[in-house]
Parts: structure tokens; sequence; C-alpha cells
């Protein structure tokens, strides 16, 4: 009898055990450091998200730039077939197709609460699904972010002069606006790297993310300066990116628990970033560095540089026989014309 009560219990807790064994399992890199704020608020709440409006039957398993591919090689994994998916920005895909800059985020362009209304409502989102199909891949929107901080500098940043020559850890529209516009030398580093570079002087100034982004990175630490508003990017998008038929082998009963999911996490990701953000740059105000509020003519400046650059890109592709990038310009643009036409009804502090 006893025997048989153990071989009871056993098989119940087999039953157990698999009963609530999720029906899909995904390995989901990221390009940043596991624990770093852009892999709490992104990744790891979309995990959360999916476990619960999918009642467990799906389980994201979030993995940190490095320990399954490396940062800037996210995108390339997922159509080699190393991962199930992945989560990374359009802005590292910037020097393959332009076009991704509009989704990255760019100088000039809209702020988060312009940007998160004309992804949701405009038409951004289902454009950005079409491009992904183009390339064989389906895509889900996990994270769009506040305003960057414009620099962690050593070096004093006023007016255009001081960009010239500057070494400027950055990446996607901004590095080559810094470069073709400002004489600037922009240096692309993963994440991970960033801290390292500004603090052994490898560069004199660096950008990365939002204010509570830079914060626990220590970015205030290694440098004297910080420079705001971001206006190189107003706001930035990341993206989880799947196989075509990896989306399309999921029962589809998940695939509308699985988007509301990556829309959930979006916009609490969003109100997070703004309230933490406010924290830290209270904290960067009473302590020991000397913020840098630009100008507005220089911030009008920068940003008319940022839309020339785009709107020849656009062009040129328009030329060659892609059409493509210009249309979707022009949809984005006439968006944000919009909004700022209707300001005069809505109360903004």
């Amino acid at each position: 009898m006893k025997n048989v009560s153990l071989a009871c219990v056993a098989a119940s807790a087999f039953i157990a055990a698999n009963s609530f064994a999720a029906d899909v399992v995904w390995k989901v890199p990221t390009s940043v450091p596991a624990g770093s704020p852009f892999y709490e608020n992104f990744l790891e709440r979309f995990a959360s998200n999916v476990s619960l409006l999918t009642d467990e039957r799906v389980e994201i398993q979030p993995y940190g730039a490095g320990v399954i591919v490396p940062a800037l090689q996210v995108y390339e994994a997922v159509k080699e077939g190393t991962v199930e998916a992945g989560h990374s920005t359009p802005s590292y895909l910037v020097n393959q197709d332009p076009i991704n800059s509009i989704f990255a985020g760019f100088p000039g362009g809209m702020g988060p609460e312009t940007y998160i209304n004309w992804i949701y409502e405009g038409g951004g989102q289902e454009a950005l699904s079409e491009l992904r199909a183009s390339e064989g891949l389906h895509s889900l929107i996990v994270g769009i972010g506040a305003t960057e901080v414009f620099a962690h500098s050593n070096q004093e940043i006023t007016g255009p002069e001081d960009l010239k020559g500057l070494k400027y850890r950055t990446s996607g529209p901004w590095a080559e606006v810094m470069r073709d516009y400002y004489d600037a030398v922009p240096t692309v580093v993963p994440p991970g790297e960033t801290y390292t570079l500004l603090q052994r002087k490898g560069v004199d100034a660096v950008e990365w993310a939002t204010p509570s982004s830079n914060q626990p990175e220590g970015f205030h630490e290694a440098a004297k300066y910080i420079i705001v508003p971001g206006v190189h990017q107003p706001t930035f998008l990341w993206e989880v990116v799947m196989k075509q038929e990896t989306w399309e082998s999921l029962p589809e009963e998940l695939k509308p628990l699985l988007e509301a999911a990556a829309k959930l996490t979006t916009y609490e990701a969003l109100t997070s970033f703004y309230d933490k953000d406010m924290q830290a740059m209270a904290e960067y105000r009473s302590g020991r560095n000397e913020v840098i509020t630009l100008d507005d003519s220089f911030v009008e400046e920068l940003s008319a540089s940022g839309q020339d650059w785009i709107m020849s890109k656009a062009e040129q592709q328009n030329e060659d026989g892609s059409p493509e990038m210009l249309e979707l310009l022009e949809n984005y643009n006439e968006y944000k014309e919009r909004w700022e036409e209707n300001k005069d009804y809505l109360i903004r502090n």
C-alpha cells in the first residue's frame, strides 16, 4: 500500500506540473544588459503581462545582451533562427535602411505624447508591421520611451561650435546628423560598454536614454555636465520581433492576447518613464553635476538639421525607385502638423 500511495503522489505531482506547463516558450534576448531599466521596464514587464493575459499559456524568457546573442545582433539572431524572438530597437537598423529612423525617433521628430498616438491611431503600427513583414518578420511594439538626455559630457555644450570634433557615443539617425552637419565624431558601442568608454575618456560625451535610465548606469558620476533637452531623441521605440512563421504557428486565440500584452506594456512603460525621469532630474539638479539647458534657437537648429537629414534620405530612396520611406514620412509629418495645429484646445502643463 505504501508503494501504491507513493506512486499516486508521484503521478499527481507529474500531472500537476504538466498542467501548468506553458504551451509556448520563447527565449527572448534584448539589446540591453539584464537588470537595466529598459530590461525591466520593457522586456520583464512584457513577460509578466503575457503570463497574466494568457493565463500562463505563453512563457517569455528574457535574456540580457550578450547572454545568447550580442547586443547589436538581435534582429540577425531572429532571422537566423538562433532564438524564437528578440527585443531591440529600429535605431540599430538605420544604417541598413534609413526608413527605420522614422520608428527609431529622430531630431525634429514627434515627442512621446504625439508619437504614441500616431503609432496606435495614425497608422504607425501598421506601417511598422508592413516593413517587418517585407523582411519575413512579425513585430510587436514593446516599449515607447520618454525624451532622452542630450548628453552626459566632460565638455560644456551650449552651441553648434561645441559639437565640432566632439567624440560622442551615439547611434541611429543622430550619429549621422552629428557627423554630416556638425563635424562631430560619433561612436557606436553597445549600451553595456558606454559607461566604461566615458569613464576612461574614450569619448567626450555619451547619450543613451532617459534621465532615470541613465542614472543607474552612473554616467553622471563620470561626467560633469548634463545637457538637456533631448532634441536628438524626443522619443523612441523598441519591438519584439519573430519570424512570420513563428507568429503564424501560434494558436489563433493567443495572438490577440500577445498583442494586448504588448500594448499594455508600452503604455505602462511610458508612464513609468515619465514619473521616474522627473525624480531623476530632481536628483541631478541637486547633485554635483551642472545641468545645461540648450537655448531655444539651438534646439530649433538641431531639429531643422534632423528634419533635413531624414527628408533627404527619403527623397533619395524615392529617386532610387523606393517611394515607401517618403510616403511614410509624409504621413508622419502630416500627423505631427495636425497635432500641433490643434494644441489650442488641450491643456499641457
